[in-house]
Protein backbone atom coordinates (compact mmCIF):
# COMPACT_ATOMS: atom_id res chain seq x y z
CA UNK A 1 0.00 0.00 0.00
CA UNK A 2 1.13 3.09 -1.15
CA UNK A 3 1.09 6.24 1.73
CA UNK A 4 -2.33 7.84 2.95
CA UNK A 5 -3.20 11.06 2.14
CA UNK A 6 -6.05 12.99 3.73
CA UNK A 7 -7.45 15.78 1.42
CA UNK A 8 -8.76 18.80 3.80
CA UNK A 9 -11.31 21.53 2.53
CA UNK A 10 -12.51 24.23 5.04
CA UNK A 11 -15.39 25.34 4.21
CA UNK A 12 -18.20 28.54 4.86
CA UNK A 13 -21.39 28.83 2.62
CA UNK A 14 -19.80 27.44 -0.08
CA UNK A 15 -22.34 25.43 -1.61
CA UNK A 16 -21.88 27.42 -5.14
CA UNK A 17 -18.05 25.95 -5.23
CA UNK A 18 -18.04 23.28 -3.12
CA UNK A 19 -19.93 20.58 -5.80
CA UNK A 20 -16.89 21.40 -8.34
CA UNK A 21 -14.07 20.89 -5.88
CA UNK A 22 -16.13 17.68 -4.35
CA UNK A 23 -16.03 16.20 -7.80
CA UNK A 24 -12.67 17.07 -8.44
CA UNK A 25 -12.09 14.75 -5.43
CA UNK A 26 -13.96 11.81 -6.81
CA UNK A 27 -11.73 12.17 -10.13
CA UNK A 28 -8.36 11.71 -8.80
CA UNK A 29 -5.69 9.22 -10.62
CA UNK A 30 -4.35 8.19 -7.11
CA UNK A 31 -5.67 5.13 -5.49
CA UNK A 32 -8.91 6.13 -3.93
CA UNK A 33 -8.84 3.32 -1.13
CA UNK A 34 -5.47 5.56 0.19
CA UNK A 35 -7.51 8.29 -0.28
CA UNK A 36 -9.36 10.23 3.29
CA UNK A 37 -11.32 12.85 2.40
CA UNK A 38 -11.54 15.45 5.42
CA UNK A 39 -14.82 18.38 5.21
CA UNK A 40 -14.40 20.60 7.95
CA UNK A 41 -17.63 23.48 8.05
CA UNK A 42 -17.90 26.29 9.87
CA UNK A 43 -21.55 26.58 10.97
CA UNK A 44 -22.88 27.21 7.15
CA UNK A 45 -26.48 28.94 6.78
CA UNK A 46 -26.71 27.16 3.53
CA UNK A 47 -26.36 23.62 1.77
CA UNK A 48 -22.53 23.34 2.31
CA UNK A 49 -22.66 20.85 5.34
CA UNK A 50 -25.86 19.21 3.85
CA UNK A 51 -23.57 18.64 0.51
CA UNK A 52 -20.50 17.79 2.47
CA UNK A 53 -23.08 14.83 4.62
CA UNK A 54 -24.18 13.95 1.47
CA UNK A 55 -20.91 13.21 0.52
CA UNK A 56 -19.92 11.36 3.25
CA UNK A 57 -22.90 9.34 2.76
CA UNK A 58 -22.87 8.35 -0.46
CA UNK A 59 -19.12 8.02 -1.59
CA UNK A 60 -18.07 4.81 -1.38
CA UNK A 61 -14.56 3.43 -1.14
CA UNK A 62 -12.38 5.90 0.49
CA UNK A 63 -9.58 5.28 3.08
CA UNK A 64 -12.61 7.56 5.14
CA UNK A 65 -14.67 10.59 4.94
CA UNK A 66 -14.67 12.76 7.93
CA UNK A 67 -16.99 15.93 8.33
CA UNK A 68 -16.18 18.43 11.12
CA UNK A 69 -17.10 21.63 13.15
CA UNK A 70 -15.30 24.51 13.11
CA UNK A 71 -17.32 26.73 15.65
CA UNK A 72 -14.39 29.30 15.15
CA UNK A 73 -15.09 29.93 12.13
CA UNK A 74 -11.60 31.01 10.77
CA UNK A 75 -9.88 29.46 8.02
CA UNK A 76 -6.89 28.78 10.43
CA UNK A 77 -9.09 27.55 13.06
CA UNK A 78 -10.34 25.52 10.54
CA UNK A 79 -7.44 24.17 9.54
CA UNK A 80 -6.46 23.22 12.72
CA UNK A 81 -9.23 21.10 13.23
CA UNK A 82 -8.43 19.21 10.14
CA UNK A 83 -4.45 18.78 11.32
CA UNK A 84 -6.07 16.88 14.80
CA UNK A 85 -8.23 15.01 13.50
CA UNK A 86 -6.46 14.04 10.20
CA UNK A 87 -5.59 10.03 9.87
CA UNK A 88 -3.01 9.87 6.63
CA UNK A 89 0.78 9.93 6.12
CA UNK A 90 0.13 13.05 4.44
CA UNK A 91 -2.31 16.02 4.96
CA UNK A 92 -3.31 18.09 1.49
CA UNK A 93 -4.94 21.44 2.05
CA UNK A 94 -7.40 22.56 -0.68
CA UNK A 95 -9.30 26.07 -0.73
CA UNK A 96 -13.04 25.66 -1.05
CA UNK A 97 -12.67 27.99 -3.98
CA UNK A 98 -9.96 25.71 -5.80
CA UNK A 99 -10.12 23.50 -7.94
CA UNK A 100 -7.70 20.33 -8.84
CA UNK A 101 -6.59 18.35 -11.78
CA UNK A 102 -7.11 14.36 -11.78
CA UNK A 103 -2.96 14.30 -11.34
CA UNK A 104 -2.96 16.76 -8.49
CA UNK A 105 -2.15 13.79 -5.64
CA UNK A 106 -0.67 11.30 -8.05
CA UNK A 107 2.41 14.46 -8.90
CA UNK A 108 2.51 14.92 -5.21
CA UNK A 109 2.96 11.73 -4.12
CA UNK A 110 5.77 10.99 -6.64
CA UNK A 111 7.74 14.41 -5.17
CA UNK A 112 7.08 13.16 -1.45
CA UNK A 113 8.22 9.84 -2.42
CA UNK A 114 11.52 11.51 -3.65
CA UNK A 115 12.20 12.65 0.08
CA UNK A 116 10.24 16.10 -0.35
CA UNK A 117 8.52 16.96 2.71
CA UNK A 118 5.97 19.91 1.78
CA UNK A 119 5.40 19.92 -1.82
CA UNK A 120 2.92 21.81 -4.01
CA UNK A 121 2.81 23.76 -7.24
CA UNK A 122 1.54 26.63 -9.87
CA UNK A 123 -1.95 28.41 -8.62
CA UNK A 124 -3.60 29.97 -11.75
CA UNK A 125 -6.81 32.23 -11.14
CA UNK A 126 -9.73 31.70 -12.61
CA UNK A 127 -13.59 32.94 -13.10
CA UNK A 128 -16.95 31.77 -12.79
CA UNK A 129 -18.86 33.03 -16.11
CA UNK A 130 -17.53 35.04 -18.87
CA UNK A 131 -19.11 38.66 -19.21
CA UNK A 132 -15.95 40.71 -20.68
CA UNK A 133 -15.66 42.70 -17.33
CA UNK A 134 -15.04 39.28 -15.35
CA UNK A 135 -12.69 38.45 -17.93
CA UNK A 136 -10.52 41.89 -17.18
CA UNK A 137 -11.03 41.33 -13.41
CA UNK A 138 -9.52 37.72 -14.40
CA UNK A 139 -6.88 39.28 -15.95
CA UNK A 140 -6.18 42.08 -13.19
CA UNK A 141 -5.51 38.89 -10.69
CA UNK A 142 -3.06 36.75 -12.66
CA UNK A 143 -1.37 40.20 -13.89
CA UNK A 144 2.27 40.52 -12.25
CA UNK A 145 1.19 44.01 -11.86
CA UNK A 146 -2.21 43.60 -10.59
CA UNK A 147 -1.12 41.10 -7.82
CA UNK A 148 -0.11 37.88 -9.00
CA UNK A 149 4.06 38.10 -7.82
CA UNK A 150 4.08 35.31 -5.61
CA UNK A 151 6.27 32.31 -6.71
CA UNK A 152 2.32 30.36 -6.41
CA UNK A 153 0.95 32.58 -9.56
CA UNK A 154 4.38 32.26 -11.45
CA UNK A 155 5.58 29.26 -14.19
CA UNK A 156 9.12 27.93 -13.99
CA UNK A 157 11.24 25.22 -13.15
CA UNK A 158 11.33 23.17 -10.12
CA UNK A 159 12.69 24.98 -6.75
CA UNK A 160 12.42 25.92 -3.27
CA UNK A 161 9.86 28.86 -2.23
CA UNK A 162 8.65 30.79 0.78
CA UNK A 163 5.42 29.70 0.65
CA UNK A 164 2.87 27.21 -1.51
CA UNK A 165 -1.07 27.78 -2.40
CA UNK A 166 -2.76 24.32 -2.10
CA UNK A 167 0.18 22.13 -0.42
CA UNK A 168 1.04 18.66 0.93
CA UNK A 169 2.75 18.15 4.07
CA UNK A 170 4.30 14.78 5.28
CA UNK A 171 2.41 14.06 8.75
CA UNK A 172 5.85 14.89 10.51
CA UNK A 173 6.28 18.61 9.27
CA UNK A 174 2.86 19.09 11.00
CA UNK A 175 3.78 17.31 14.37
CA UNK A 176 7.15 19.12 14.13
CA UNK A 177 5.52 22.51 13.16
CA UNK A 178 2.76 22.81 15.30
CA UNK A 179 -0.89 24.38 14.52
CA UNK A 180 -1.80 27.57 12.74
CA UNK A 181 -1.72 30.77 14.89
CA UNK A 182 -5.54 31.57 15.06
CA UNK A 183 -5.05 34.89 16.11
CA UNK A 184 -3.95 35.99 12.43
CA UNK A 185 -6.25 36.05 9.40
CA UNK A 186 -5.71 36.16 5.55
CA UNK A 187 -1.83 35.87 6.36
CA UNK A 188 -1.48 32.48 8.85
CA UNK A 189 -0.39 30.40 6.08
CA UNK A 190 2.85 32.79 5.55
CA UNK A 191 3.39 32.60 9.20
CA UNK A 192 2.52 28.32 9.18
CA UNK A 193 5.22 27.94 6.10
CA UNK A 194 7.53 30.63 8.14
CA UNK A 195 7.73 28.05 10.63
CA UNK A 196 7.80 24.84 8.84
CA UNK A 197 10.82 26.69 7.12
CA UNK A 198 12.34 27.54 10.70
CA UNK A 199 12.06 24.00 11.45
CA UNK A 200 14.30 23.35 8.47
CA UNK A 201 12.10 22.10 5.91
CA UNK A 202 11.95 22.92 2.85
CA UNK A 203 8.56 23.47 0.74
CA UNK A 204 9.48 22.33 -2.92
CA UNK A 205 7.32 23.76 -6.09
CA UNK A 206 7.51 21.65 -8.84
CA UNK A 207 5.27 22.91 -12.22
CA UNK A 208 4.41 19.91 -12.95
CA UNK A 209 1.84 20.70 -10.49
CA UNK A 210 -1.50 22.82 -11.05
CA UNK A 211 -4.32 23.84 -9.32
CA UNK A 212 -6.81 26.31 -9.99
CA UNK A 213 -8.51 29.50 -7.71
CA UNK A 214 -11.59 31.44 -8.28
CA UNK A 215 -10.89 35.02 -8.58
CA UNK A 216 -14.09 37.50 -6.89
CA UNK A 217 -16.45 37.49 -9.32
CA UNK A 218 -17.18 41.44 -8.75
CA UNK A 219 -15.20 44.72 -8.67
CA UNK A 220 -16.81 45.38 -4.66
CA UNK A 221 -15.84 41.81 -3.75
CA UNK A 222 -12.34 41.96 -5.28
CA UNK A 223 -11.17 45.22 -3.64
CA UNK A 224 -12.82 43.89 -0.15
CA UNK A 225 -10.58 40.76 -0.24
CA UNK A 226 -7.16 43.49 -1.33
CA UNK A 227 -8.06 45.62 1.35
CA UNK A 228 -8.51 42.48 4.00
CA UNK A 229 -5.20 41.23 2.30
CA UNK A 230 -3.50 44.79 3.24
CA UNK A 231 -5.16 45.05 6.41
CA UNK A 232 -3.91 41.29 7.77
CA UNK A 233 0.20 42.29 6.34
CA UNK A 234 -0.12 45.43 8.28
CA UNK A 235 -0.99 43.57 11.35
CA UNK A 236 1.18 40.79 11.16
CA UNK A 237 4.47 43.22 10.44
CA UNK A 238 4.18 43.53 14.54
CA UNK A 239 3.28 39.79 15.08
CA UNK A 240 5.68 37.80 12.90
CA UNK A 241 7.67 39.93 10.24
CA UNK A 242 10.03 37.10 9.09
CA UNK A 243 6.99 35.72 7.57
CA UNK A 244 6.66 38.38 4.99
CA UNK A 245 8.20 39.78 2.14
CA UNK A 246 9.25 43.14 0.47
CA UNK A 247 6.21 42.65 -2.67
CA UNK A 248 3.87 42.11 0.16
CA UNK A 249 4.44 45.78 1.16
CA UNK A 250 4.60 47.14 -2.43
CA UNK A 251 0.73 48.94 -2.63
CA UNK A 252 1.49 50.66 0.59
CA UNK A 253 4.82 52.16 -0.32
CA UNK A 254 3.01 52.89 -3.50
CA UNK A 255 0.24 54.51 -1.55
CA UNK A 256 2.46 56.30 0.85
CA UNK A 257 4.63 57.53 -2.31
CA UNK A 258 1.36 59.34 -3.55
CA UNK A 259 0.95 60.66 -0.20
CA UNK A 260 4.32 62.07 0.05
CA UNK A 261 4.65 63.50 -3.53
CA UNK A 262 1.56 65.24 -2.95
CA UNK A 263 2.66 66.59 0.22
CA UNK A 264 6.23 68.09 -1.48
CA UNK A 265 4.15 69.77 -4.28
CA UNK A 266 1.96 71.52 -1.97
CA UNK A 267 5.09 72.67 -0.62
CA UNK A 268 6.63 73.48 -4.50
CA UNK A 269 8.92 70.51 -4.97
CA UNK A 270 6.79 68.86 -8.07
CA UNK A 271 9.65 67.06 -9.35
CA UNK A 272 9.26 63.99 -7.25
CA UNK A 273 5.46 63.82 -7.99
CA UNK A 274 6.49 64.10 -11.28
CA UNK A 275 8.61 61.48 -11.41
CA UNK A 276 6.40 58.68 -9.92
CA UNK A 277 3.38 59.66 -12.06
CA UNK A 278 6.01 58.88 -14.99
CA UNK A 279 7.25 55.69 -13.76
CA UNK A 280 4.13 54.60 -13.01
CA UNK A 281 2.39 55.39 -16.33
CA UNK A 282 5.18 54.10 -18.24
CA UNK A 283 4.64 50.72 -16.49
CA UNK A 284 1.11 51.12 -17.11
CA UNK A 285 1.80 51.69 -20.64
CA UNK A 286 3.39 48.53 -20.60
CA UNK A 287 1.21 46.13 -19.15
CA UNK A 288 -1.57 47.32 -21.12
CA UNK A 289 0.38 47.03 -24.26
CA UNK A 290 1.83 43.43 -23.27
CA UNK A 291 -1.93 42.03 -22.60
CA UNK A 292 -3.32 43.64 -25.30
CA UNK A 293 -1.14 41.46 -27.52
CA UNK A 294 -1.76 38.56 -25.43
CA UNK A 295 -5.86 38.89 -25.50
CA UNK A 296 -6.31 41.13 -28.48
CA UNK A 297 -9.08 42.52 -26.49
CA UNK A 298 -9.47 46.49 -26.13
CA UNK A 299 -10.89 45.66 -22.69
CA UNK A 300 -6.98 45.77 -21.71
CA UNK A 301 -7.14 49.10 -22.15
CA UNK A 302 -9.10 49.58 -19.16
CA UNK A 303 -6.32 47.08 -17.09
CA UNK A 304 -4.36 49.68 -15.81
CA UNK A 305 -6.90 51.59 -13.91
CA UNK A 306 -8.34 48.35 -12.75
CA UNK A 307 -5.05 47.66 -11.19
CA UNK A 308 -4.56 50.79 -9.97
CA UNK A 309 -7.72 50.81 -7.59
CA UNK A 310 -6.68 46.76 -6.52
CA UNK A 311 -3.23 48.99 -5.48
CA UNK A 312 -4.73 51.72 -3.86
CA UNK A 313 -6.99 49.22 -2.09
CA UNK A 314 -4.18 46.84 -0.73
CA UNK A 315 -1.93 49.78 0.01
CA UNK A 316 -5.06 51.50 2.38
CA UNK A 317 -5.82 47.99 3.96
CA UNK A 318 -1.58 47.78 4.91
CA UNK A 319 -1.89 51.12 6.25
CA UNK A 320 -5.09 50.48 8.40
CA UNK A 321 -3.76 47.22 10.11
CA UNK A 322 -0.16 49.37 10.54
CA UNK A 323 -2.17 51.61 12.39
CA UNK A 324 -4.72 49.86 14.43
CA UNK A 325 -2.74 49.65 17.77
CA UNK A 326 -5.72 48.22 19.62
CA UNK A 327 -6.54 45.49 17.24
CA UNK A 328 -2.82 44.72 17.48
CA UNK A 329 -2.24 44.90 21.17
CA UNK A 330 -5.65 42.96 21.41
CA UNK A 331 -3.97 40.20 19.08
CA UNK A 332 -0.95 40.56 21.27
CA UNK A 333 -2.71 39.66 24.82
CA UNK A 334 -4.11 36.05 23.09
CA UNK A 335 -1.84 33.08 23.85
CA UNK A 336 -0.79 31.29 20.22
CA UNK A 337 -2.06 27.92 20.00
CA UNK A 338 0.40 27.07 17.36
CA UNK A 339 2.66 25.13 19.28
CA UNK A 340 0.02 23.00 20.58
CA UNK A 341 -0.57 19.47 17.88
CA UNK A 342 -2.78 17.39 20.07
CA UNK A 343 -3.76 14.77 17.35
CA UNK A 344 -1.34 15.73 14.80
Amino acid sequence: MRMIVSICVVAYEEEAYLPELLADICAQTYPRQELEVVLVDGGSADRTRELMEHFRDQEKGFFGVQVLDNPKRSQAAGWNVAFSHFRGDALVRIDAHGRIPRDFITRNVELLEQGEMVTGGRRTNVIKGGSAFKELLLAAENSMFGSGIAPCRRKGKRRYVSSLFHACYRREVLKKAGLMDERLGRTEDNEFHYRIRQQGFRICSDPKISSFQYARPSLPAMLAQKYGNGYWIGITTYICPGCLSVHHYVPGLFLGGIGAAALLAGAGHRLPGRLLCWSYGSLCGLITAADLADRRKLSALFLSPLCFLLHVSYGLGTWAGLLDVRRRRQILREPARCAQCDGV
